[in-house]
């Protein structure tokens, strides 16, 4: 199986900022282009930091006289948020932007990448190449691409990649039921480390939202493991590693 990497659907076109790159000018390359973020290079277009809407608004809070919402925020803000606000007075991209950058490679899987996503709490993710060179962009919205694939299409690979190229198994061993993304196998394998298998590669393919278990096993392989010792071995790391 051959996941799709973050390459396939990242954004080559890149619009950047350079440290030197006044407050204003950023603001402008984000209007004009209509996005909400961009990484900061440098002159071997290594990236070196990002920028996103949040880091320019910083200055909206701490602008003098503000009132209201803006008055409350600026009271609000103590400690280590003071010390990120003071980003909001810089003139230039190297003051304001996140640093260092979280990225990935092209040769990454789009789930990884949502998976560091989701753990920076971040939009858009710089893609560099072996060097830290920028080479790309991919945002949630691009992420989110391999999720439109048609529940038929989930199926056939379900039945080819998992079913018949991986198990070996017969056709209609096990029933594959697709519904919004949600894959219900059902069926009776031959051993119990199978359906483990057969979980853990099914929601690895792109598109799938969920796995839905109704296997059952006829033989119980699990090994049985003494009090204190540990099972060590190729197969056995390979099934903890799925």
């Amino acid at each position: 199986m051959k996941p799709t990497r973050t390459g396939a659907v990242m954004v080559g076109d890149v619009v950047t900022a350079r440290c030197d790159t006044p407050f204003k000018d950023v603001v402008r390359l984000l209007e004009e282009h209509r996005i909400s973020g961009l990484p900061v290079i440098d002159e071997d277009r290594k990236v070196i930091g990002v920028i996103s809407e949040s880091d320019l608004v910083l200055r909206q809070v701490r602008e003098p006289g503000s009132t209201g919402v803006r008055a409350r925020c600026r009271r609000l803000l103590s400690g280590r948020a003071r010390h990120t606000a003071a980003k909001g007075v810089a003139r230039t991209a190297r003051g304001v932007m996140t640093a260092p950058a979280v990225t990935v490679r092209a040769d990454t899987t789009v789930t990884e990448a949502a998976r560091l996503m989701t753990e920076h709490r971040v939009k858009r993710l710089p893609v560099v190449d072996e060097e830290g060179t920028l080479v790309g962009i991919v945002t949630r919205r691009d992420l989110l691409q391999v999720f439109l694939r048609t529940d038929d299409e989930i199926r056939r690979d379900v039945q080819r990649e998992v079913l018949l190229n991986t198990l070996w198994l017969a056709p209609h061993t096990v029933e594959t039921a697709v519904r919004n993304g949600v894959v219900t196998l059902t069926g009776r394998l031959e051993r119990r480390s199978e359906i483990r298998v057969a979980v853990a590669m099914t929601r690895r393919l792109d598109g799938v939202v969920d796995v839905v278990d109704h296997l059952t096993y006829r033989i119980d392989d699990k090994p049985e493991q003494p009090a204190g010792l540990a099972v060590h071995g190729v197969a056995d790391d390979w099934l903890r590693s799925l």
